[in-house]
């Protein structure tokens, strides 16, 4: 065996260990770089990491540039991992590919390229175009999952749905007359607020904001400042102002959707209070959700999780909206009266379309994943 080739492996099982560490400096603001994507990169030379980066909260800078800055000038003949193509188009910050081209990196290994249209494949083809290689591929499938409120927003025209609900042993969601009921434990709980940190929007409906009075947040030490937006379907604009969404409105975003029917009264004091409020149609006495998620990509929002009641949940459902869902069952039952996760609809309409990613115990409970196929 030659000595160039005996180097491949070498070089190959490098190459994933270092798409690996991008793809986890990516995650850490995922939820927090919308509308851009969460991307992570590293620069590696001689087997030693010069700079590692991931886009910032609010989008800038974009990881790449963290990633040289950190480099300084030692990026010259370096190796850049990341796990999305590097922009080519002048934006509110300059081209991360000419930023690559100016350090003197001489290899980009990209896990995916960008479907934006004002990228796709020119930033891959610049960096060519002056003698760096590029490969392409490396970590595609779990860029595509990191990435996959950006590709959706950008393919769709929506944010990437999750649809969390939390079941009871006997399949209820709660009591009889939406009153709401504990179904899961405490391990439980903080997965969720875990999870809504990784989301840069929350759902739910009126209904669930007057049963519960969520605060719809992540209380978890040191982690509220990542909650999301919170969004709330309220068609009349009765949200009452001492709830938690509105009173806390100047701490987390609140934004309200409405029909056009509603008081322009109760708008405007909303606004006041600091709450952003949208109209959309309504179909069959519901607000039109396909609706509702275009305004919140035509606001940014990348990946969006519905916490809302069994009416909400079952809009989304019907509309086929459900890109991913959570499914938290509990270890107790609640009853005949209880009432079922998604209005009038079995569970197996939301199952039945999706893919089993498995299942795990959070403390006493289990949860199970499900992915779109």
């Amino acid at each position: 065996m030659s000595e160039s080739a005996a180097l491949v492996p070498d070089r190959e099982s490098d190459d994933e260990r270092y798409m690996r560490l991008a793809l986890a400096l990516g995650r850490r603001n995922l939820g927090h770089t919308w509308p851009n994507p969460a991307v992570g990169a590293v620069i590696v030379k001689d087997g030693m990491i010069l700079g590692r980066g991931w886009t910032q909260q609010g989008g800038r800078p974009h990881a790449e540039v963290e990633a040289l800055r950190r480099a300084k000038r030692a990026g010259q003949g370096a190796t850049m991992y990341v796990t999305l193509e590097p922009c080519s188009h002048e934006g509110k910050t300059p081209p991360c590919a000419d930023a690559i081209i100016r350090a003197g990196i001489t290899r980009v290994v990209s896990a995916l390229e960008d479907p934006n249209p004002e990228v796709a494949g020119q930033g891959h083809e610049r960096l060519r175009a002056k003698g760096i290689t590029v490969d392409i591929g490396l970590g595609a499938e779990e860029a595509r999952l990191n990435h996959a409120g950006h590709i959706t927003r950008i393919t769709l025209g929506r944010p990437h749905v999750t649809l969390k609900l939390a079941i009871s042993a006997d399949g209820k969601a709660g009591l009889a007359g939406r009153k709401p009921v504990p179904i899961t434990g405490e391990p439980a709980r903080e997965r969720v607020f875990q999870m809504r940190a990784t989301y840069d929007a929350i759902l739910v409906g009126i209904g669930t904001i007057l049963s519960d009075d969520p605060q719809l947040t992540c209380r978890l030490p040191g982690m509220f400042e990542r909650s999301p937006v919170r969004v709330v379907l309220d068609a009349q604009l009765g949200v009452p102002l001492a709830t938690s969404v509105v009173a806390t409105v100047r701490e987390t975003p609140t934004w309200v959707f409405a029909s056009p029917k509603a008081s322009a009264i109760a708008e405007e004091i909303l606004q006041q209070r600091g709450c952003k409020v949208f109209r959309v149609d309504q179909n069959a006495g519901r607000l039109d959700v396909r609706q509702v998620v275009k305004k919140l990509a035509d606001q940014g929002i990348t990946r969006l999780m519905v916490e809302g009641g069994p009416t909400v949940a079952a809009s989304f459902v019907e509309a086929d909206l459900v890109d991913e869902a959570i499914l938290l069952r509990g270890e107790k039952s609640v009853g005949a009266m209880g009432i079922g996760p998604l209005e009038k609809m079995p569970l197996e309409a939301l199952t039945g379309r999706l893919s089993s990613r498995g299942s795990e115990r959070v403390g006493a409970d289990t949860m199970e994943s499900f992915v779109r196929a």
